[in-house]
């Protein structure tokens, strides 16, 4: 018998609206024992069906919904069918954007909570977030090799955040050839290197395509200094565009040798690139005291929030690299300012920006605004699954 789920009288309504999660604070009962991950019903508090979802014992959201329709069965039929409905819009990306790289499965807004699937060629990448994901890896796996049997399967769930979820990291082969060290895609006539093995997050930052275009059409005979660059795709994007030199940042040794190998990759003049190892933060202020200027700087930390209580420090965090980067900026200077943190609404991000610009005793336009890519779709009844912001920010 499957096991129920009972909401809380009154906290049936986030369901109703198709929300696909269950905080911890909603459920009033459990009826039968159920396995981490394991497939449960939902009910409202007078047993009305609502929805089926995974069980999450260690997580504060108790329960992530597979489906609404109560005769729609979680097994291998239903993986295929999700895969199938999110590649008909993928193709469609693909087709446009000139890609062999993208996001095949964008976790809750592909109707498959806790799971990623990036597409490198012919290399899925997977990463299982949630309990439920990891309980079905099997079932995933075999829709996998039935809708790409062609593709090689790695996993990269090696982030922190399984740990919420009772569940250890794990990164490995699981099907097909191993990922070479760098395997190269293209977007937007550009190739850049990805390392699927070792690299950030399953390898590559698909999410920031449309902001790299931005970037490139932004950068037509400025000095460029592209802050926290990993491997240098903004910056191959800024010598494509015509920019008279970059001037690229990061702490990581490795992925500033990547990022000059993809310079070199599209035969793009190296002489204008320049590749420092440094922290962002110490390193604006050293180009403050020398008074570097610049005509277009791209600012692309990593999340600054983990969680609701880091907020505030974040907020200071990314209006002090702000300030410092619009100070940099000559008249006329163009900042690109991104945050991927989920925790940090939009609004708020440019009132950040707003707030900066003021310490810098700076006048700013907000004239363009950014998301992720088409590929990392945001369904309408899961807001949080827009996590991606930026502006560019002129100054006058």
């Amino acid at each position: 018998m499957t096991v129920r789920l009972y909401l809380t009288k009154g906290r049936e309504k986030s369901l109703l609206r198709r929300h696909p999660w269950v905080f911890s604070g909603a459920v009033q009962r459990i009826e039968g024992k159920a396995l981490s991950g394991e497939t449960i019903d939902i009910l409202d508090s007078q047993g009305k069906w609502l929805a089926r979802g995974a069980y999450s014992p260690e997580s504060q959201i108790r329960a992530r919904v597979w489906t609404f329709q109560h005769d729609e069965e979680i097994d291998i039929a239903f993986f295929i069918r999700r895969l199938q409905q999110a590649q008909n819009w993928r193709d469609w990306v693909a087709k446009r954007d000139g890609l062999d790289g993208y996001r095949l499965i964008a976790g809750e807004s592909d109707g498959m909570p806790g799971i990623t699937i990036d597409r490198f060629q012919n290399f899925l990448v997977l990463q299982l977030l949630s309990a439920g994901a990891e309980y079905q890896r099997a079932a995933l796996i075999s829709a996998l090799q039935h809708c790409y049997p062609e593709c090689a399967i790695y996993d990269r769930s090696d982030v922190a955040v399984r740990k919420k979820e009772g569940l250890p990291l794990a990164q490995g082969q699981i099907l097909g050839d191993l990922p070479p060290a760098l395997l190269p895609i293209t977007e937007h006539g550009m190739k850049l290197l990805v390392d699927i093995q070792q690299g950030h997050k399953t390898g590559f930052y698909l999410d920031q395509r449309d902001s790299r275009l931005a970037a490139r059409n932004y950068s037509a005979g400025r000095r460029v200094l592209n802050c926290f660059s990993y491997t240098g795709a903004f910056a191959v994007a800024a010598l494509m565009g015509g920019c008279t030199q970059v001037i690229s940042v990061d702490t990581s040794q490795a992925a500033l040798d990547i990022a000059k190998q993809n310079v070199e990759l599209n035969q793009l003049d190296l002489s204008k690139a320049e590749f420092v190892r440094d922290d962002v933060f110490q390193l604006l202020r050293n180009y403050r005291t020398q008074g570097e200027k610049f005509d277009l700087i791209i600012m692309d930390p990593p999340k600054f929030v983990e969680n609701k209580n880091q907020l505030a420090s974040a907020c200071r965090g990314y209006k002090d690299i702000n300030m410092l980067a619009l100070q940099l900026l000559n008249p006329g200077g163009i900042l690109l300012s991104f945050s991927c943190s989920g925790l940090m609404p939009t609004d708020l991000f440019q009132k950040i920006l707003a707030d900066a610009a003021v310490d810098a005793g700076r006048d700013v336009q907000f004239i363009e605004q950014f998301r992720q890519a088409a590929d990392h779709p945001v369904i309408a009844t899961y807001p949080e699954g827009l996590y991606l912001k930026g502006f560019a920010c002129r100054v006058m």
